[in-house]
């Protein structure tokens, strides 16, 4: 897919709350730096029309996480859309539409061989990180260990958080997403199944 396939459509209730709430996006500092920071490593493009903001984004999973961030934010400062979409671009209709896809992204993700989640543990030594990474292969996980890193894949969030609960562990997305939204993670090119 080619750059701003995805956009996530923010319609605020006048063009003042949509000024300010760009400035928040990216344009000022302070408060905002922090959200500023997430958009610009994601490497997204803000832009506003009146009183409506538009976050683009190459992916469909990009723009969810986008569009979590953007949600926290609008709660944070008590901001309440009229309207707050995703869109995708249709190339055959050239046209916007926030039509939910016939397939979900993770379904995407793992028809193409990714997990769409990531389980990540830091162990405390070598042994420990070999004996949870066979642990985990023998439960039916796609497994990668590096050093004292354990990286098991899941086929969704929900199992994805019960395995990290378990094994005491941070769920990440997984697979081409980590690679795609932040290349300067150590484990991006590992991505695998759940089972």
């Amino acid at each position: 897919m080619a750059q701003d396939d995805w956009r996530i459509r923010i319609e605020l209730p006048d063009e003042e709350g949509a000024r300010g709430f760009l400035d928040r996006l990216g344009v000022t500092k302070g408060d905002a730096e922090e959200l500023a920071d997430e958009l610009r490593e994601q490497r997204l493009a803000v832009s506003r029309d009146g009183d409506t903001i538009f976050v683009y984004a190459a992916t469909g999973m990009q723009a969810e996480q986008a569009s979590r961030v953007v949600e926290q934010e609008l709660q944070e400062e008590g901001l309440a859309p009229k309207r707050f979409v995703t869109e995708r671009w249709l190339h055959d209709e050239e046209r916007w539409d926030d039509e939910p896809d016939a397939g979900d992204v993770e379904e995407d993700l793992l028809r193409r061989g990714y997990a769409p989640w990531e389980v990540r543990v830091e162990c405390e030594s070598l042994g420990e990180a070999d004996k949870l990474a066979d642990q985990l292969r023998s439960e039916g996980f796609d497994v990668s260990r590096t050093f004292t890193f354990v990286i098991a894949g899941t086929s969704d969030r929900e199992q994805a958080v019960e395995l990290a609960k378990r094994v005491h562990g941070h769920v990440e997305p997984g697979g081409e997403l980590v690679y795609e939204v932040a290349p300067s993670n150590p484990f991006a090119v590992f991505g695998g199944l759940g089972g």
